[in-house]
């Protein structure tokens, strides 16, 4: 065994881990020296807009592609250099990758097949594969014969059937219309539980990453910018690019007023809010920065308050359990401030055109020294 495979292995053996992997494709950096241990159990989640790096990623762990740099190791042995067939994971493809010409039970039987298992045992584990993704009685069918969101719990079967160390998805809900992605979400992270696989799943939507994981590593331009819970992720974002990509945000121009130990207070016109200190770091009193503020953050009250801004409604967005409402703040350069009101009563009591005070509150902000021009994402 290799030093760095004993290294590796000597701490708490991680189920996946990246150091420092690297791919370029020709003179371009697909991903930058990546970082990441995933503990066994773990739902971990890619998030990211395309070409962030995330497919790439998924394709260094899963053997498709070979890395520029770095070491990957599955259950602390060192897999950089070993074939993707003898990994020992399972994968399920955005698009499914059934055989139309096999039936159910013989696409889930692929895999046990290749590895050689003998006949009883692979029609056995195959039976309890379809159970496990409610397809019972369906063995005998083609691909064809079924609905997309059939043919996702096949492709999910096969994956597990092999009884993989890792289970990798990439984006295998994205072919689905909502309300079945929403169930084949429950569905699966059902599953996952149930079994305790490892699974890496890639989205670029939002809204599954914060629902399914136990962590997300949220990516750009080939980076991992940061590694954490999705409560964390939502309301501690470590940087500007997460803090404007997941989820909805109002961005306000602020300064930075003082800064003491790790917290920096940072005012919004008269409000003044305490932030976490790091980000400001390289900033001086007075300075411009960014403040980020959820919508659901804000409160609508009267005008006219200290400490308050002042606006007009400017529009209405009915969301059945929630009113959007559009402020439009004077001296805002950006567009207007997104405030959401839990329930249906601000539709009447803030009336399009009303002139209302915004009231921030204090502990859900983050701050971030301002983009410049050429500083885009």
């Amino acid at each position: 065994m290799s030093t760095v495979t004993e290294r590796s292995a000597a701490g708490t053996r991680m189920a996946v881990q990246l150091d420092g992997v690297t791919k370029r494709f020709g003179d371009s950096t697909a991903l930058h020296e990546a970082w990441l241990k995933i503990p066994p159990g773990e739902f971990m989640t890619l998030l990211g807009p395309s070409g962030c790096g995330k497919t790439t990623l998924l394709n260094l762990v899963a053997g498709f592609l070979e890395s520029d740099g770095g070491e990957i190791f599955i259950d602390g042995t060192l897999v950089t250099e070993t074939p993707a067939h003898r990994r020992e994971i399972g994968i399920v493809f955005q698009n499914y990758a059934l055989f139309p010409h096999m039936t159910v039970a013989k696409n889930i039987a692929y895999g046990l097949k290749t590895r050689g298992v003998n006949p009883a045992e692979i029609s056995e584990r195959v039976d309890e594969a379809l159970a496990m993704v409610k397809l019972t009685g369906y063995g005998e069918r083609r691909p064809r014969q079924l609905s997309g969101g059939q043919q996702q719990r096949v492709a999910l079967a096969r994956a597990l059937v092999i009884r993989p160390k890792v289970l990798l998805l990439d984006e295998p809900f994205s072919a689905l219309d909502k309300n079945l992605r929403g169930s084949m979400q429950v569905e699966l992270k059902e599953i996952q539980r149930r079994l305790g696989v490892t699974t890496i799943f890639v989205t670029h939507d939002q809204g599954e990453a914060l629902s399914m994981s136990d962590r997300i590593a949220v990516m750009s331009a080939g980076r991992i910018r940061q590694i954490a819970a999705p409560g964390e992720i939502y309301s501690r974002p470590g940087d500007r690019f997460v803090a404007s990509f997941v989820g909805d945000v109002n961005v306000f121009a602020g300064r930075l007023e003082s800064r003491d130990g790790d917290r920096s207070v940072v005012s919004v016109g008269d409000a003044a809010f305490s932030v976490t200190a790091q980000p400001t770091e390289a900033l001086s009193q007075g300075d411009a920065l960014d403040v980020f503020v959820r919508p659901e953050h804000i409160a609508v009250e009267t005008p006219d308050i200290a400490g308050r801004l002042n606006g007009t409604v400017a529009a209405q967005v009915f969301q059945g359990d929630h009113v959007d409402l559009y402020i439009d703040v004077p001296g805002r350069a950006r567009e207007w401030v997104l405030v959401r009101c839990p329930g249906v009563d601000a539709m009447t009591q803030w009336p399009k055109g009303q002139r209302v005070g915004l009231a921030i509150r204090p502990d859900a902000v983050a701050a971030f020294p301002k983009e410049s021009a050429g500083e885009q994402a």
